[in-house]
């Protein structure tokens, strides 16, 4: 019998999150060919497929249907066998910055694994955005963050890649015009700066109905249907979902998070460092 291998299980569930091979590269940080070749030797180990084709895409075969619980458990046990050998000890505090994206999908989950297995650790944690985050970064107000990455820095320890999607009410917007109304954060934001030069790029007329200097805002303006907004799929969900093909929205590129660790930060931030940047889906940093 064949162990299934993590890496290969991790990939897997990133096609099942994210519904296309593509966003499962851009998740893992591999190429598509990469990632093809992770499910074929995935499919010798299991003996069954586990992907099939669908449209242009590919869809899961029941085999692959049955094996998503199956690697969702693998993993758990995995991440909380790891975390048990490097918290038994473990105390003091760390402080976490994160952007309100993570804050609300995929930070509770590994936070309470962390807190189980490390409970002598204090955990501070501080929700803001990426200019203010970094900057606490660099005085020792923080120990670890997660922010939007504008260029490569010393401190990175792995990158989050996530595609951006166009985002709207379930309901559709509240009412059609010529001028697509926006809902955007205030300056600066790199996903306001990406959907100004999206639509700039292709001549599409638009207005900001909307702005906010949270995400809070941002989502009731959107869940409404006064506007629509650029967000990663972390935002997409209560009622908000990816905007529909037929409103010819432009393409838009990747968003890139940085999972970024103070130089001198003890070890239990390190292990929260090395815990994020194996649960959220990156690639980590070469070097």
């Amino acid at each position: 019998m064949q162990a299934l291998d993590p890496d290969l299980l991790k990939t897997f569930l990133a096609f099942v999150d994210g519904g296309s091979l593509a966003k499962a590269a851009s998740a893992v940080g591999r190429s598509p060919s990469a990632v093809t070749a992770q499910m074929q030797r995935l499919e010798e180990i299991v003996g069954e497929p586990l992907l099939a084709p669908q449209g242009r895409g590919r869809a899961l075969t029941p085999a692959g249907e049955d094996l998503v619980g199956h690697a969702r458990r693998i993993l758990a046990v995995h991440t909380e066998a790891w975390l048990a050998l490097k918290g038994a000890r473990a105390g003091g505090r760390v402080a976490i910055g994160t952007t309100q994206d993570f804050a609300d999908r995929g930070l509770p989950e590994l936070l309470r694994a962390f807190a189980v297995s490390h409970p002598r650790v204090r955990i501070e944690l501080r929700v803001g955005r990426s200019a203010e985050l970094a900057q606490a970064l660099q005085t020792g107000q923080l120990d670890l963050a997660i922010t939007i990455r504008q260029a490569p820095t010393p401190d990175e320890v792995a990158v989050i890649g996530e595609p951006m999607l166009w985002l709207c009410s379930q309901r559709g917007l509240a009412a059609r015009e010529e001028e697509l109304p926006l809902a955007l954060l205030d300056p600066h934001c790199g996903f306001r700066e990406a959907a100004l030069a999206a639509l700039d790029a292709t001549g599409r007329r638009y207005r900001i109905a909307a702005g906010s200097a949270s995400l809070a805002g941002l989502r009731t303006a959107v869940d409404a249907g006064i506007a629509l907004t650029l967000r990663t799929a972390r935002f997409a969900h209560s009622g908000i979902v990816e905007a529909p093909r037929e409103l010819g929205l432009p393409p838009v590129p990747t968003a890139e998070f940085a999972i970024r660790l103070r130089p001198d930060a003890d070890r239990p931030a390190r292990d929260l460092a090395a815990l994020f940047g194996e649960g959220l889906a990156p690639s980590a940093i070469p070097g």
